[in-house]
């Protein structure tokens, strides 16, 4: 959202501290929380994402903890009936011996919440302080992991919270860290202590932190200046009078949920008959499946051909400047030119890739262009190729031996194709190749 999820101070990332605070951010006496919709309907999304049962009433609470990040000492979140319950995360991995076989498991998801963002401290490690940052929800990754260790048949063990871990990365390095620092403790006949602690990501170990929310009881009690958050099924639902504006219709949302990584991937296989590892580079880079589906309209190349060019060549390209998708300097219908010409028989697979290369370079210059410039058409010329062949096989005699083509030795052939290959450049026709070098040694 803009605006954060009870006042209306603008959100931006990493604006100075303390620059976008309103009265009620600063809890000053009086102040009230307003409810922001569109967090609501991001909520909602979420919550029909990951396949909850939405409810249509869901209430607010206070809770209570004393810190200098939250003025108010208390924190409005969602604890007796938050706004989205139990759902199911299903995810596709790539597993077996040659990693490619796709294997679906399940994450349960206990709720979905609206709760206030707590503030930022900046530890000032110079004048040894700490300084508070009201900003809030300023767009980061924060997760918390929580970690127990226990051995088989025995009951869980003491759990230990890490705090605000800000990349997926670092996330899975800190649960591994602390359960192989946990298991250290117990073989050491030690015990693990109920704490919270904060991953180094420069070491890479966890570390007990002062304990900000004391792991204690929060009272929670209801939040009395927020009213019971209604939803509605459909527009046949809302009461008379009521502005369609001025609610959530959790059915318009449900309507406008773009298409799920896992459905996607599986629409692809389908529908295109590519391997399953393609589909998951297809969609973890963010617009490939848009540019690899665009050039399928463009280009009559089957999708299996046309998926190596898009996640090996122009994949491979990006990677190795850092670029997204939608800097590409070829787009869809450019790169779909150059298969064309392929797929028609124009110019070679190698000078095909010679050609992407100088389209990469000179983004304003067409397939066409850059082959008609160059000379680098397929030479079809039977005489041409007759003379060119002729001389390949006189100036190898040592490679050229009848009976071992006669005899269905493909090697051969194919180090002369590839000798008239490097003669032409590889513009020669391979099918008329091969047909008049068979010919001259036979």
């Amino acid at each position: 959202s803009s605006t954060k999820l009870f006042s209306g101070a603008p959100v931006r990332f990493s604006a100075p501290p303390n620059s976008l605070v309103s009265f009620f951010d600063a809890s000053l006496p009086g102040t009230l929380p307003v409810l922001n919709k569109r967090c609501v309907e991001a909520a909602v999304m979420t919550g029909l994402a990951l396949n909850c049962a939405v409810n249509r009433k869901s209430l607010f609470d206070r809770k209570h903890y004393f810190y200098a990040d939250l003025p108010a000492g208390y924190q409005i979140t969602q604890q007796r009936l938050p706004i989205a319950v139990d759902g199911v995360l299903t995810y596709s991995l790539l597993g077996g011996k040659k990693r490619n076989q796709v294997m679906r498991q399940n994450v349960t998801i206990k709720q979905i919440q609206l709760e206030q963002d707590s503030g930022k401290s900046l530890h000032d490690d110079v004048r040894s302080q700490t300084l508070i940052d009201l900003n809030r929800a300023e767009g980061q990754l924060r997760v918390d992991a929580n970690v127990s260790v226990h051995r088989p048949g025995e009951p869980l063990g003491v759990r230990t919270e890490v705090k605000n871990i800000n990349s997926i990365r670092y996330l899975a390095r800190a649960i591994d860290y602390e359960i192989q620092r946990q298991i250290d403790v117990l073989q050491r006949g030690g015990t693990v202590q109920n704490e919270t602690r904060a991953y180094d990501s420069k070491s890479g170990e966890t570390l007990p932190m002062r304990d900000k929310e004391g792991l204690q009881d929060y009272r929670f009690m209801p939040e009395p200046n927020l009213p019971p958050l209604i939803l509605y099924e459909d527009d046949a639902s809302l009461p008379t009078g009521i502005d369609a504006c001025q609610v959530v219709v959790v059915q318009k949302i449900k309507e406008g949920l773009p298409e799920l990584p896992s459905v996607k991937r599986d629409r692809l296989v389908q529908t295109y008959g590519i391997l399953p590892e393609h589909s998951f580079t297809l969609v973890n880079e963010d617009g490939l499946v848009d540019y690899f589906e665009a050039v399928l309209k463009a280009t009559k190349k089957e999708p299996r051909k046309v998926i190596g060019w898009v996640t090996n060549e122009l994949l491979g390209h990006l990677k190795q400047q850092d670029m997204s998708v939608c800097q590409s300097p070829i787009s869809p219908s450019a790169l779909a030119e150059l298969l064309e010409l392929q797929e028609t028989g124009h110019i070679s697979s190698s000078v095909a890739k010679q050609v992407f290369q100088e389209m990469w370079r000179s983004p304003g210059k067409t397939a066409l262009q850059i082959t008609q410039e160059q000379d680098l058409g397929l030479v079809s010329d039977t005489a041409q190729l007759h003379i060119i062949c002729q001389k390949v096989v006189d100036s190898h005699p040592d490679e050229v031996r009848v009976h071992a083509i006669r005899s269905g030795n493909k090697k051969v052939l194919n180090k002369l194709m590839g000798l008239v290959q490097k003669e032409t450049k590889g513009r020669a026709d391979p099918v008329l190749v091969r047909a008049i070098l068979q010919k001259k040694t036979s």
